[in-house]
């Protein structure tokens, strides 16, 4: 008999009775040795610049200087944030970035899922052709889109000569057109992303629910309104909120294809504050900028987590 199971006599009434020796567990502290690495990471990387941009939001900060230009200000920061238009001219660029991109994409990404959910000749190599500008680097992206939107020799704008357009956008090279190329780009490339975690819920949707339905006589559309889509919930989520996030810091995007130009046309927040970080040597300036940004986007993270309660279904 195995030694950690003995038998005794329990109760008084002569029945054996079983029970297993408990053998000690590892000791406390090599749990807190595996995940220390990640929290010195975390808090070298991370926590401790986070800490320090929100000390230096508080001062006026050239970094030339070194510490001993450091001046508190207080609140002036965040006070002359409030009074510059160009920060506010951001903003409303930001959102409309983010507001146009992200919600294209996860249509445009549900739409491609769909299409290769289906039977169709070659359906894992268009899986990896879609997933593929995803995992590309940005700069080889971004300078390929340079190229395509050249307003001379661009493929884009020749096709668009080929087909009567007598004067093509000069995309990136005009202030009116520049902000729409970006956001193009930016679907462009996170289309695939959006359509492979589409295809992975996809799979998980019940079988037997559309049997039910086609029963019943639903439709193709009411299949996927009332089947399809519920299921998908948690990934649409998962992905407005990453989207949003990701969208609201994109930075190399626009620094690799417009520089914030022309003019003033595409620079969003992050890129305005690299500017004046940077560039103007403002560093408290754009410490209070980094923290105004980390606020909004808390705070609308915080909204869309609260309203998953009522839109997400997890079945």
């Amino acid at each position: 008999m195995d030694a950690s199971v003995r038998l005794g006599t329990g109760g008084g009434n002569g029945k054996p009775e079983r029970w297993r020796s408990r053998s000690p567990g590892p000791p406390a502290w090599l749990g807190y040795a595996f995940i220390a690495p990640n929290f010195v990471g975390f808090a070298i990387f991370t926590l401790l610049p986070l800490v320090f941009a929100l000390g230096v939001a508080f001062t006026r900060w050239d970094v030339v200087s070194g510490f001993r230009g450091l001046q508190w200000v207080g609140l002036q920061n965040f006070v002359d944030i409030t009074n510059d238009p160009n920060f506010w001219e951001s903003a409303r660029l930001t959102a409309l970035y983010v507001g146009s991109s992200v919600p294209i994409t996860l249509v445009l990404g549900l739409v491609i899922a769909l299409a290769l959910n289906g039977p169709i000749p070659g359906r894992a190599i268009l899986r990896a052709i879609f997933f593929i500008p995803f995992i590309v680097n940005a700069v080889a992206i971004s300078a390929t889109w340079v190229l395509l939107y050249h307003p001379t020799f661009g493929p884009i704008d020749l096709v668009l000569r080929a087909l009567g357009v007598a004067s093509p956008p000069l995309w990136l090279a005009s202030s009116q057109w520049a902000m729409p190329a970006v956001i193009i780009m930016t679907i462009w490339a996170g289309i695939g992303y959006d359509a492979v975690l589409y295809l992975a819920a996809l799979q998980d949707v019940p079988k037997d629910l559309f049997e039910a339905a086609a029963l019943d006589g639903a439709g193709a559309w009411q299949r996927f309104w009332s089947v399809t889509l519920p299921f998908l919930t948690p990934t649409i989520f998962f992905l407005i909120v990453t989207g949003f996030i990701s969208a609201s810091q994109s930075f190399g995007t626009i620094n690799l294809m417009t520089q914030g130009g022309p003019g003033r046309s595409t620079t969003v927040l992050s890129y305005y504050l690299y500017q004046n970080g940077f560039q103007f040597y403002k560093f408290g300036y754009a410490a209070a900028i980094s923290w105004v940004m980390f606020v909004g986007v808390l705070l609308l993270t915080l909204i869309f987590w609260r309203a998953q309660r009522w839109l997400v279904f997890y079945g």
